[in-house]
């Protein structure tokens, strides 16, 4: 395992490596792989463990009882999943953790990390660092409800894309998601945000080739009081 790159992640910040070897063994950890599309948690379920991802991604879909698959978030190398739920251990999952693409995760025993937590010392930072990563994904939570609230789709991808260059810190970025995982994300059909996309494209509002955006934000403000049809 890769204890430099595990360094490195929001969860095992202010670690060094030499510590790694003995906090992973209190922690119960063990690493499975998966193939794209496999189910690593199941609705329903429950949990006492949350993973970290080695490699790959991980997506949290929600399937409702008419079919209708939702993503509500992509994880990405060195993120984590499943926390929340692991933390509550009668709580049954209502969402699904699935590989995004071949994933290589590193699961974590929270009765483990609790129990190390409670002694104190150097294994309190693990439960800080934790608690931090669950505030900031209560935030995500919160701007993924503010993008899909519009009525419009336009002005769903007018806000998603406002957020997406303020974090790459430019009008010019790639975004993590293809088309179906943002028609999901946004909560519409992938059919409707192609055809959005494409009339922003040729009112030069925007342009993009794949998961690479560049947008115009001098000319959409004007065209932001237009009405283009859905």
């Amino acid at each position: 395992m890769d204890h430099r790159f595990l360094t490195q992640t929001a969860l095992f910040r202010g670690y060094e490596e030499k510590e790694l070897p003995g906090l992973l063994q209190k922690l119960n950890s063990r690493v499975k792989t998966f193939e794209k599309g496999q189910v690593i948690f199941h609705a329903g379920e429950t949990v006492s463990e949350f993973g970290l991802i080695l490699e790959g991604s991980v997506q949290i879909e929600a399937l409702d009882l008419f079919g209708r698959r939702s993503i509500l978030g992509i994880v990405q190398k060195g993120g984590v999943f499943g926390e929340s739920y692991a933390c509550i251990p009668d709580q049954q999952l209502l969402v699904d953790a699935v590989a995004g693409e071949d994933a290589s995760v590193l699961f974590l025993s929270v009765p483990s990390l609790l129990s190390a937590g409670a002694a104190g010392g150097r294994n309190a930072v693990l439960l800080q660092n934790l608690l931090s990563i669950t505030a900031r994904k209560n935030l995500g939570l919160s701007m993924r409800i503010f993008h899909s609230s519009p009525k419009k789709i336009r002005d769903r991808l007018y806000s998603y894309f406002s957020e997406q260059a303020a974090v790459h810190g430019s009008t010019h970025f790639s975004i993590p998601l293809d088309r179906q995982q943002l028609a999901d994300y946004l909560g519409t059909e992938r059919t409707a945000l192609s055809r959005e996309l494409g009339r922003m494209k040729r009112e030069g509002l925007i342009d993009f080739r794949k998961r690479e955006f560049r947008i115009y934000p001098e000319r959409g403000e004007a065209a932001r009081f237009q009405d283009p049809q859905d």
